[in-house]
């Protein structure tokens, strides 16, 4: 038994850290947008809550100097603060060739994108993190640096969107393995890709607080389904219904956090297909991280596995119902 209470604490431990994050996935995003020659509206936010003491602070050219700045205000879960730079200092091409970049993302292990619009059209985007914190803004974007930049956000968003990757465990363990769980994750895949494509490209619009009220009732029901699994009723004869009509859901939150880091005018359909993918990789990662757990603990756990098949379960029933009091309040108050 002492193998079960190690194994059930540190779920517990897990969960406890991350039950507050929920679906709160957004890189810090730094936006700079050429409004005359030479002059530059940058605007700046990060996460309210922060990982770390160090915080997170753009850096530009020194030539360049910040004539005004906007006080922080808070917006939705992040904090926004703007300044209008002058920049004649660098001459007719301006910030081009020039270094932008984030400091602090060593310490707080985060990411942040950087978007430069210039006035001629051009547009450029940047993953940074600890090993990248800055980057040279180009002559020329180029389709490599799109396919490499939002992969990474996709895996970064499904492996920071803690409910997300619930509603995934809950699937595995609604449905285990074989072509049921193929049909079931690819239902999840094709509900959660079509939602995504249409409110990114602005086809649909929606109520973002009842949208993530919805999401955390999702997992919720999943949880509830779970207890009902003997019963081997419509729903778990026929998952991929559940997780298609679920992935309808998910995919408006995906969106949400795709709009605010936001597309690259010239190449939007090659920087959504890749988050997508980005986020399919993440997905597939995951599942194959609980697959190797469970190899490595089954034997050991095999005399208490029916007894201790509840335990996630109750646990993603909890946290979803945490979600889905948070996320209902906020959105009657918001």
């Amino acid at each position: 038994m002492k193998n079960v209470r190690i194994l059930v604490t540190l779920i517990l431990g897990v969960c406890a850290i991350q039950a507050v994050h929920g679906h709160r996935f957004a890189p810090s995003l730094l936006k700079v947008n050429e409004t005359a020659p030479q002059q530059y509206n940058m605007v700046w936010k990060t996460p309210a809550q922060g990982v770390s003491n160090v915080p997170l602070e753009p850096v530009w050219p020194e030539a360049c100097e910040a004539i005004s700045a906007s006080p922080p205000q808070l917006e939705d879960t992040g904090v926004v603060t703007s300044w209008q730079l002058q920049c004649s200092a660098l001459g007719q091409e301006g910030l081009v060739g020039e270094i932008l970049g984030v400091s602090g993302l060593g310490a707080s292990q985060a990411s942040a994108m950087v978007i430069v619009n210039l006035l001629d059209g051009r547009q450029y985007q940047q993953v940074l993190n600890a090993d990248r914190p800055d980057f040279v803004v180009p002559a020329e974007s180029t389709a490599g640096d799109v396919v490499g930049n939002y992969t990474r956000l996709g895996v970064e968003h499904i492996w920071t969107g803690f409910d997300h990757l619930m509603f995934v465990f809950g699937l595995l363990l609604l449905v285990g393995g074989g072509s049921r769980l193929f049909w079931t994750i690819t239902a999840f895949t094709v509900g959660h890709s079509i939602t995504l494509s249409l409110v990114t490209l602005g086809y649909l619009d929606y109520p973002v607080g009842l949208v993530e009220f919805a999401i955390a009732l999702s997992i919720f029901a999943l949880a509830v389904e779970l207890t009902r699994m003997k019963k081997h009723d419509v729903l778990w004869r026929n998952p991929w219904w559940l997780a298609g009509g679920f992935g309808i859901l998910h995919g408006m939150g995906f969106a949400g956090a795709l709009a605010e880091t936001g597309l690259p005018q010239d190449n939007v359909p090659l920087a959504l297909l890749f988050f997508n993918i980005g986020i399919e990789l993440g997905q597939i990662a995951f599942i194959l991280l609980v697959w190797a757990i469970w190899f490595v603990i089954r034997k050991p756990l095999a005399p208490w596995q029916d007894k201790l098949f509840p335990v996630p379960v109750y646990i993603l029933g909890s946290l979803s119902a945490m979600w889905c009091i948070e996320r209902g309040l906020a959105a009657l108050l918001g």
